[in-house]
């Protein structure tokens, strides 16, 4: 018996979820904004979703075949990563930028560092800031809703530029933010696909409410506080998909409630002030990047103190 004795760290808790079924949940969360990415930008947009997702999957499973490590092409995870890249990329942008992206993602950001659970930010913001510092103009050629066809596409500013500018004739009204008809990256614009598919993981325990929460209401208060108006930022620009998708990380984010929602309050903040005062209309990438490297002291900080804590010092 003593051959089969398996000794392993803690935690030792066993359940019916893995890692395949809760990126399972994520994917079917994020259908609702592809599904209304092709609507409002065409079929290009299936196009740039498509080769994102494949070229992750394919970056995965290749440096892992090469560096001898177990496949986890099947964890689906990957697949996730290419979703969130392509939802943060505008339609119009190059296929081999998109590819170029994805392997960064992959490789630079998560695989280099050990892989699923050891990667020190989330791989699609940090892919999508590195293709913003190297391809600026491609990553804000934002094309108008309907314009199928690159060739007839027409370039417009998104509701936050339009906000930053002051022109208030190019500013879409809230039922267009609402529903996307609005310039924008894929998966940002339309708002109500982003709340159903984060409402489903709230109702399916993959994700909780206090980062979401946390992060929307922080940008609110200090929107109102600034004089702005809080319902077109929370609406506007990436803040939704920010919230729901990528400031919940596991990998990345605190694991308590209290840290959880110090994250989400710290994302809220940077991202105000990279909006209202900073050189670039949006922040939300930034934000939740810069909070990614604060997650080790916010995790410390917030930490559960043992209830056989022993005598104080």
């Amino acid at each position: 018996m003593a051959n089969k004795l398996i000794s392993t760290v803690s935690p030792h808790f066993s359940g019916k979820r893995t890692t395949q079924n809760i990126m399972l949940d994520v994917i079917i969360a994020l259908l609702p904004a592809g599904i209304a990415s092709a609507f409002i930008f065409g079929w290009r947009s299936l196009l740039v979703i498509g080769v994102c997702v494949a070229s992750c999957v394919v970056s995965e499973f290749l440096f892992e075949k090469l560096c001898k490590r177990e496949n986890t092409v099947f964890d689906l995870s990957a697949v996730v990563t290419g979703l969130l890249l392509a939802y943060n990329l505008p339609v119009s942008i190059p296929i081999w930028m998109a590819v170029l992206g994805s392997v960064a993602a992959i490789i630079v950001v998560k695989q280099l560092f050990g892989g699923i659970g050891q990667n020190f930010a989330n791989p699609a913001i940090t892919a999508r800031i590195m293709m913003m510092t190297a391809f600026s103009g491609a990553m804000t050629n934002w094309v108008f809703p309907g314009t199928a066809k690159m060739t007839d596409a027409v370039s417009s500013a998104t509701p936050l530029v339009a906000a930053a500018k002051g022109t208030t004739a190019m500013m879409p009204t809230y039922l267009d933010l609402l529903l996307g008809k609005h310039a924008g990256c894929l998966g940002e614009t339309c708002a109500a696909a982003i709340i159903l598919g984060g409402l489903y993981l709230m109702i399916r325990g993959v994700i909780s409410w206090h980062t979401p929460a946390a992060f929307i209401v922080t940008v609110a208060l200090l929107s109102f506080v600034c004089g702005k108006d809080a319902l077109y930022q929370i609406l506007s620009g990436g803040l939704m998909l920010g919230a729901f998708f990528m400031a919940t990380d596991y990998a990345t984010t605190p694991q308590t409630k209290w840290g959880k929602l110090v994250f989400g309050v710290g994302c809220g903040i940077i991202t105000i002030l990279i909006r209202f005062w900073g050189n670039l209309p949006e922040g939300v990438s930034f934000s939740i990047l810069i909070m990614n490297l604060l997650t080790p002291y916010i995790s410390k900080l917030t930490a559960y103190k043992p209830l056989t804590g022993g005598a104080k010092k």
